[in-house]
């Protein structure tokens, strides 16, 4: 199944992304947690890898696994960082025959330790690049490209940002998942620009359950979302109890979900870095379209 069956027709697409496991201790416990996400039905699953490619073989390994193990439609995240064409075909060549579906094609962000995003060599400067490669090599992939309700980090404007995602919808891709965001309105907003743009592609919100205040204050520094200072309040209240910061966390996602689905979008994407009850107790906790 391409990404782009899983939205409109009366469908609702539910997603899950999963980030490579380091070690086989890790990797056991993935799987533990995927049988409970495979029983909410996902639409398909993807995986990222490490900055660079470096687990690029890990994440094939486990999507393949997915596949084979829960009958569910895989993705794979792809980036230009640190590849020339000619890799980024043979890492498409060796996803479809490993029964990838799905690929997430994403400009990438600098490695650790470098500050911006530099041009390999014979490689891509642009997402909507790669999706061009992938569209004109390798059209049995279905492709979900990223947005960002709050402009992405380097965009120069919110409006420069939009004519970016407009270029990679242009160029071929089948939905838009957004970055990760606290506030309902900032996706509206996003998505109200996206229709006077003429983009047409499903915008699907993307959606992490904070389980711990300290956690997401790092993600957020480093993508550059806002959190609410209501929410970081209600978490901060409870510094010294893991367990309430969980719940907490959980029903300000359930709130921001059934607020999500109550205004129709498409679908949800969860990042579940890796675990499933915040997820699904979030899940359980909304009414979704039948």
């Amino acid at each position: 199944m391409r990404i782009g069956d899983a939205y409109g027709a009366g469908k609702f697409g539910l997603s899950f992304e999963l980030f490579p496991p380091k070690t086989p201790e890790s990797e056991a416990e993935l799987f533990r947690h995927l049988v409970d996400l495979a029983a909410f039905e996902p639409s398909y699953i993807t995986c990222t890898y490490g900055a660079g490619g470096s687990t690029r073989t890990k994440t094939l390994d486990v999507i393949e696994r997915v596949r084979r193990d829960f009958g569910c439609p895989v993705a794979s995240h792809l980036t230009c960082v640190g590849s020339t064409v000619d890799e980024l075909r043979r890492y498409l060549a060796e996803a479809h025959a490993r029964g990838v579906s799905n690929i997430v094609a994403l400009r990438g962000d600098p490695p650790q330790g470098q500050t911006q995003f530099s041009v390999t060599a014979g490689g891509l400067r642009y997402a909507n690049e790669l999706v061009e490669l992938i569209r004109a090599e390798f059209p049995q992939f279905g492709i979900a490209v990223a947005g960002y309700p709050e402009k992405h980090q380097e965009a120069p404007s919110i409006e420069i940002d939009l004519r970016n995602l407009q270029r990679k919808v242009s160029a071929g891709a089948d939905a838009v998942v957004t970055q990760l965001f606290y506030d309902n309105a900032d996706f509206f907003r996003f998505r109200d620009a996206c229709a006077r743009l003429g983009i047409r592609a499903p915008i699907i919100p993307g959606v992490l359950p904070v389980t711990n205040l300290a956690q997401i204050r790092r993600i957020t520094a480093m993508c550059g979302a806002r959190l609410p200072s209501r929410f970081v309040a209600a978490l901060e209240a409870h510094d010294d109890s893991p367990e309430k910061q969980f719940e907490v966390g959980v029903d300000f996602a359930t709130e921001q979900v059934q607020e999500l689905l109550d205004a129709g979008v498409p679908g949800v994407h969860f990042y579940v870095l890796n675990k499933s009850p915040a997820t699904c107790r979030v899940l359980r906790g909304v009414t979704r379209p039948a």
